[in-house]
């Protein structure tokens, strides 16, 4: 849930150097403990997937910043991690570009703006660099200047130049890119998104940008979601999408849209462990993404397309 996209398992508190690769190339993608096949849905090679929040990671250099105990953290990073996303977006190999978050969103969350002063999440304590937690409770001592610089240099601006050679990478090859940002979300809504705890929350939230999401974008995903049986809706109850910094609301080749899925329909929520059937429920997703740039819109992105030129 991001807020450049205006918006966010832990079994344990993990410290240790977690193995991930952050950023693969389209075709290299290593496989993930699935049991995908070998004719999983395959997105187009100009797609990048885009996985901010999925890493419970917390380093050993950064733990004495936390004021929560190793209990008080595990909960935190069950409430705010987008459990599995990773496993249900980017599985199996395919030709499409990851970009993956390496530590949790908070230690640094990458879909922040990295200034606080254009950040609207900062005035909840949530900019780049959380001061609170997701009850709006103190979640670090304060930092020094050169302790907050240090976070953003070893962790939120190398993720971001991986995204921008992505993106970049995908232009060179194909004159255009459409980033998917791959997110879930909790079935109640949590005390610092200021909404009603048991108000109703769609299955399925496609989030959109004015400039990177074309109309024809929005509503193919929407329909594809829809037609795969979930109750869907756009930008609720999140909104946005993210691009790199260098494209936003500059370059009308780079396409964006959010797909946000309520955690309840794969995940038991409490325990942070997947329910029955969730390898199904991950082709149905990756199925329907790849349903959404399959349909005869008018005009836009287009899978079957030999040339995949720009169309936006």
């Amino acid at each position: 849930m991001a807020s450049l996209a205006e918006g966010m398992l832990a079994d344990s508190v993990r410290r240790q150097t977690q193995p991930m690769q952050s950023y693969v190339p389209r075709g290299e993608r290593p496989m993930t403990p699935t049991n995908a096949s070998p004719d999983d849905p395959e997105l187009p090679p100009w797609v990048v997937l885009h996985v901010p929040h999925d890493s419970t990671l917390v380093p050993d250099a950064v733990r004495d910043q936390f004021l929560l105990s190793d209990a008080e953290l595990q909960h935190e990073l069950l409430r705010m991690t987008d459990q599995l996303t990773h496993a249900i977006f980017a599985a199996p190999p395919c030709a499409a570009a990851v970009v993956r978050a390496p530590v949790s969103r908070l230690v640094v969350d990458v879909e922040r703006f990295e200034d606080d002063a254009n950040e609207p999440m900062a005035e909840r304590g949530m900019g780049a660099v959380y001061t609170t937690t997701s009850a709006s409770m103190p979640l670090r001592r304060p930092l020094a200047a050169d302790e907050r610089e240090a976070l953003l240099r070893d962790w939120y601006r190398p993720h971001h130049a991986r995204l921008e050679a992505a993106v970049a990478d995908a232009l060179a090859a194909h004159g255009q890119c459409l980033v998917i940002d791959c997110h879930s979300f909790p079935s109640e809504a949590l005390p610092y998104e200021r909404a009603e705890p048991r108000a109703w929350r769609p299955d399925i939230c496609i989030g959109t940008d004015a400039f990177h999401t074309h109309e024809w974008l929005a509503e193919s995903f929407l329909a594809a979601f829809e037609e795969a049986g979930w109750r869907v809706a756009r930008d609720t109850p999140f909104s946005g999408a993210i691009v790199p910094a260098s494209r936003y609301r500059q370059d009308a080749r780079v396409a964006a849209v959010m797909v946000e899925l309520r955690r309840g329909l794969y995940l038991d929520e409490a325990a942070g462990t997947p329910l029955p059937g969730f390898e199904a429920f991950a082709r149905r997703v990756r199925e329907a993404c790849v349903d959404a740039l399959d349909r005869p819109v008018r005009g836009g992105l287009r899978a079957d397309r030999a040339d995949c030129g720009p169309r936006l």
